[in-house]
């Protein structure tokens, strides 16, 4: 089940960006294999708590052997794709660069997501989301006396994983036109400078003031998009950013007439602190009598441990447990090709011989690959 059944993906364990893009591939049908290694720096996360892993199948291979990387040859054989996401160089010293397998299979589309890119000077170099967002000119537009971490979301999973996915799937849909795989080069660094395209375009129009971080529309200025405390110490979001969605928030505000120009941004600030004082003479759950199902661009602004209650997802049944864990279910959704309930990540290694006996391994082969610690 799933839009990309019948699609084999192959994905290099790593962290970050890569196992996320490996997930939305598999929620969606895909069969992923996930090659993990035998020794890593960082604690394996608990199989009912590796989310990124649910739908995956793992196989761990010692890649600096020769028999190791005689079965990785034959996993990508007749892969559809391959992700991966060590620094520039890694995979060609291991011998298993794209030149070695795209001569495997000349179909292959060989996905590659680093924060800085393939090359350029910063290539090799060390680096995080928030590295990635600070060169590229998002971190920098947040709003605060400094600028305001976004979590990790912007660099590694929305510049990285998205375009990873985007690249890897229009990949795939070129080779059923050419015949031909290719190199996928997602850095996070040009995914975040896509990403800021509409800001580039503001700025040069004179409509965004660089210069000025935290005076505009979107990074906390303007009082009508803007979050605001409760009484009980929780709080709401306001997007009323269209003209007769702000009316109704004046209204039901019950804002005096000077509130009516909305784009007067010398008295931004001024109405900002107005409107708090008002917010703070009530409790989050009245604001949320007041304005749910209302067009004034209304929410509140929910914990992770709330989210899953709130009504609105539940309806649409945007979470499922597995295993007693809560996870956001797959996205998007699909009118024909619905994507199947996920399954819980493997352990490492879990389906070692599921995957060798499917390539044609017996198991005197795989008692000997675990003899000689090809496999574990």
């Amino acid at each position: 089940m799933g839009a990309l059944s019948g699609y084999k993906i192959i994905e290099l364990s790593g962290i970050g960006p890569g196992p996320l893009c490996g997930m939305l591939l598999a929620d969606l049908g895909a069969e992923v294999i996930r090659i993990d290694r035998m020794k890593t720096t960082l604690p394996p996360t608990p199989q009912k708590y590796d989310i990124t892993g649910r739908n995956k199948k793992s196989i761990c291979l010692n890649l600096k052997e020769d028999q190791s990387k005689e079965i990785f040859f034959k996993l990508i054989k007749d892969a559809d794709a391959l992700i991966e996401g060590y620094r520039p160089g890694v995979m060609e010293k291991l011998g298993l660069g794209p030149d070695e397998c795209l001569k495997v299979n000349e179909k292959l589309v060989y996905g590659r997501i680093t924060g800085w890119g393939q090359d350029g000077p910063l290539a090799k170099n060390a680096g995080h989301d928030i590295n990635y967002i600070a060169l590229a000119g998002a971190l920098y537009s947040m709003s605060g006396d400094k600028p305001t971490i976004p979590l990790n979301l912007i660099g590694d999973y929305a510049g990285g994983s998205m375009f990873l996915a985007f690249g890897v799937c229009s990949a795939m849909l070129s080779v059923n036109k050419t015949g031909k795989g290719q190199v996928v080069d997602a850095a996070m660094i040009d995914g975040v400078s896509s990403l800021m395209s509409m800001f580039y375009s503001l700025s040069q129009s004179n409509i965004w003031n660089v210069a000025a971080r935290g005076s505009n529309i979107f990074d906390g200025g303007a009082h009508f998009y803007q979050t605001y405390k409760t009484k009980d110490d929780k709080f709401v979001s306001f997007g009323s950013l269209e003209p007769q969605f702000y009316s109704i928030l004046v209204d039901k505000l019950e804002l005096d007439e000077k509130f009516n120009n909305q784009m007067d941004m010398g008295n931004w600030n001024n109405f900002k602190d107005e409107i708090q004082k008002k917010i703070a003479l009530k409790s989050r759950d009245e604001w949320d009598e007041i304005f749910l199902n209302s067009d004034v661009c209304y929410s509140p602004v929910l914990s992770i441990d709330e989210t899953h209650e709130n009504n609105h997802m539940r309806e649409r049944n945007n979470f499922l447990t597995i295993n007693d864990v809560i996870q956001p279910a797959p996205a998007p959704r699909f009118s024909n090709t619905k994507s199947s309930e996920p399954k819980q990540a493997p352990t490492i290694g879990e389906d070692n011989n599921e995957i060798l006996l499917n390539l044609g391994y017996k198991e005197d082969d795989i008692s000997k690959f675990k003899n000689d610690n090809i496999i574990n």
